[in-house]
């Protein structure tokens, strides 16, 4: 029994390579990417147009000095940078819709949206 595994093992391995290649999720640096500032509570661009029904990426640097959280409920989706820091979120495909967003370290300034068309 062992020695008939040990002979599929090569089989298997090229037949998860060969799966892998041709169905794998497109990789966060194959998306559709997005770009947001945070700069001490002011989101750069306050609105942020997506298309509906596909992953997305955004990606996002914190410009201001002091840390920022992007963060949103509706997507649960939240990221904490350091001042100069810089990070990405990869976003679920959505439904057409408006989602908002906010810096959960300013909560006094307004709040952004992403918009799924």
């Amino acid at each position: 029994m062992f020695q008939r595994i040990v002979r599929l093992a090569p089989v298997l391995a090229l037949a998860a390579a060969a799966w892998l290649g041709a169905g794998a999720p497109a990789m966060a640096s194959d998306l559709p990417t997005f770009k947001l500032e945070m700069q001490d509570g002011k989101l750069i661009p306050p609105r942020i147009e997506v298309p509906a029904g596909q992953r997305i990426k955004i990606e996002v640097h914190n410009i201001g000095k002091s840390a920022a959280e992007f963060e949103s409920v509706e997507l649960r989706k939240e990221k904490v940078l350091a001042p100069g820091a810089q990070s990405f979120v990869v976003i679920a495909p959505l439904r057409p819709g408006e989602y908002k967003f906010f810096d959960d370290f300013h909560l006094n300034m307004p709040q952004g949206v992403i918009v799924a068309k």
